[in-house]
């Protein structure tokens, strides 16, 4: 259970009634006033190696963002929701390309407000929308500290014409077991050969209890997704992801093997990510590659064409000998 080490608060988020759970449950918590949940500049002006020190604190706000962004790949929109930002560390983060050092965890207390504007859209919809409520953060670690999933499944079980669908890396799923979801819940696991994990994915569920997950959830039947991400060309890599999708066959269960889909994504890794990895994890193993790798604009980089092909070509065939029946959604 994550345990923070300050608290730092907007001070609205007492007009809500998570605002003051929060509160009370962290009472004993060090706190410090802020303006601006997206500005604080005691955090902006820490230094690299100084990144996990930072992510054992807290931030809670106000979200004051509520665009959808539309969305051609497992949803329709991606939905800012109740969270930013993560405890955990996976050195490829893609929110530190957006908020550097500052990708820790931030919560934001007017779920009813972001929850309504999702319930309207679907409503008003004429087909069937699915939203993307986790692309900022991981909601069952959210879970964890706030049972805002819990409210959430609650709160949209009897919504019309509308799914909600989120990314996970972390096994703690026993709050949402016995909920009467409807099936308007998706649940899209992320796995990851155990090297990668272990020194990569930073205070992470380990691929078992990741597994033993998506069994618990399938069979309190929510729809499941597998996410073979990011997929990361370290040494033997081939090799590696192989024994991935073996453990996968062997130990996922049969009603998941039915119809459980699968998303593969190759890493995007950035300029950021090397300056903040090298001061804060001096002794893990290097993500980039500059053999392999290149530049693909504003910092970033990414797997070489004849590499990322070759890449595609050898998971493809793969998936096809192990999981002959279950979809693959993209390869990106």
């Amino acid at each position: 259970m994550f345990k923070p080490k300050a608290i730092y608060y907007e001070k609205d988020i007492i007009n809500y009634p998570l605002g003051i759970d929060l509160m009370e449950k962290y009472k004993d918590v060090p706190k410090v006033e802020i303006e601006n949940h997206n500005n604080i500049e005691e955090m902006r002006k820490k230094s690299n190696k100084e990144f996990m020190d930072m992510k054992r604190n807290l931030i809670i706000g106000v979200r004051k963002t509520h665009k959808f962004v539309e969305n051609h790949k497992t949803s329709d929109f991606l939905v800012p929701y109740t969270s930013s930002g993560c405890t955990a560390a996976c050195m490829y983060c893609y929110l530190v390309c957006n908020y550097n050092k500052c990708s820790y965890l931030r919560l934001f207390v007017n779920r009813e407000q972001m929850l309504e504007k999702i319930i309207k859209t679907a409503e008003k919809s004429d087909r069937e929308l699915t939203f993307e409520i986790g692309s900022n953060s991981d909601l069952i670690l959210e879970n964890s500290i706030t049972k805002n999933l819990v409210w959430t499944i609650e709160n949209f079980k009897n919504t019309k014409n509308g799914k909600l669908t989120f990314p996970t890396k972390f096994d703690m799923v026993d709050d949402i077991l016995d909920l009467e979801h409807k099936g308007k819940v998706i649940v899209r696991m992320s796995v990851n050969p155990d090297y990668i994990i272990n020194r990569v994915e930073f205070g992470t569920s380990r691929l078992e209890a990741r597994i033993e997950a998506i069994n618990k959830l399938k069979e309190a039947g929510y729809e499941v997704g597998i996410l073979i991400a990011p997929v990361i060309m370290v040494e033997n890599w081939k090799k590696l992801y192989l024994e991935l999708i073996k453990i996968l066959d062997s130990k996922l269960s049969k009603k998941v093997k039915q119809d459980a889909f699968f998303e593969i994504i190759f890493m995007t890794y950035s300029y950021v990510h090397t300056k903040i990895n090298e001061e804060a994890f001096p002794n893990a193993i290097s993500l980039y590659n500059k053999e392999i790798m290149r530049g693909s604009g504003r910092g970033k980089y990414r797997y070489k064409e004849e590499y990322k092909k070759d890449g595609e070509l050898f998971l493809k065939e793969q998936m096809e000998k192990y999981f002959p029946n279950n979809k693959i959604e993209y390869i990106v």
